[in-house]
């Protein structure tokens, strides 16, 4: 008699996924911590009871996905690495690139996060920490008559002294992580646009807007301000209906 219950068919689990299971659960435990080395492909081979084709495929995963890293003739195993923002970047692009997420939100995103470090980081930041601003800043200016790419740099470094203010780690490394993708998406159509030392400028001018409001501790504008230079500069890199998104965030300035 059938109890009416519906199941799903059960589906094969590979065993080297077992195996990338078990490392990632250690390194998740704090067992295996960055810098340690795992052991031996040979050892690995006996403690898993696996064969030697599976350990390296599972290694394979472990590496593609940031967590070990094999050099080309080490005696020693696979070491364990440190957290990097790098794979999360990767997958929030493809994200977009597939259309799961819009550009808008991925700009809108930024916008939020950027603002919250920025309003943060007016409140909490230090006077070393200003001056880091600062220097990027400095950097940013002499930049522009070099190009698109040492901006591009100088501008990384100044959101980053900025989030690092924030005192918030996870808005650090998410901050890291979405504007990751968002130039990994359009930097090439800003380093080849006709207007692109205007648009230098205007960005320089923006952010000198919003390190003066943190030197002065001013919170609020430092947040408004920030997402206000995000809006100028990326809008137009959003379709038309979809901007709704972003004018959302600065209705308060008047957009």
């Amino acid at each position: 008699m059938s109890s009416g219950a519906q199941f799903r068919q059960v589906a094969p689990v590979r065993l080297y996924q077992r195996i990338v299971e078990q490392i990632e659960q250690a390194i998740t435990n704090g067992d295996l911590k960055p810098g340690q080395r795992l052991p031996s492909e040979r050892e690995l081979v006996t403690q898993f009871g696996a064969s030697r084709p599976t350990v390296r495929e599972a290694l394979r995963v472990l590496e593609s996905n940031g967590l070990v890293r094999s050099r080309p003739g080490d005696p020693n195993g696979p070491e364990i690495l440190p957290f990097s923002p790098a794979g999360l970047t990767k997958e929030m692009t493809r994200l977009v690139q597939f259309d799961n997420v819009s550009m808008a939100e991925l700009i809108s995103f930024r916008m939020m996060l950027d603002g919250s470090a920025s309003q943060l980081a007016a409140r909490l930041r230090s006077e070393e920490e200003l001056a880091a601003m600062e220097r990027t800043l400095a950097v940013m200016s002499d930049a522009i008559e070099e190009g698109y790419e040492e901006f591009s740099k100088a501008d990384v470094a100044f959101h980053e002294a900025v989030a690092v203010a924030s005192r918030n780690s996870l808005i650090e490394v998410c901050n890291q992580v979405v504007r990751g993708a968002v130039l990994s998406l359009i930097s090439d159509k800003v380093a080849h646009a006709s207007n692109s030392k205007a648009l230098m400028r205007e960005s320089l001018h923006h952010h000198q807007e919003v390190l003066e409001a943190i030197r002065v501790r001013d919170g609020l504008a430092a947040a408004r301000l920030s997402r206000r230079s995000l809006y100028d500069y990326y809008a137009g890199y959003v379709p038309e209906d979809e901007q709704g998104l972003l004018i959302a965030l600065v209705d308060d300035d008047d957009a």
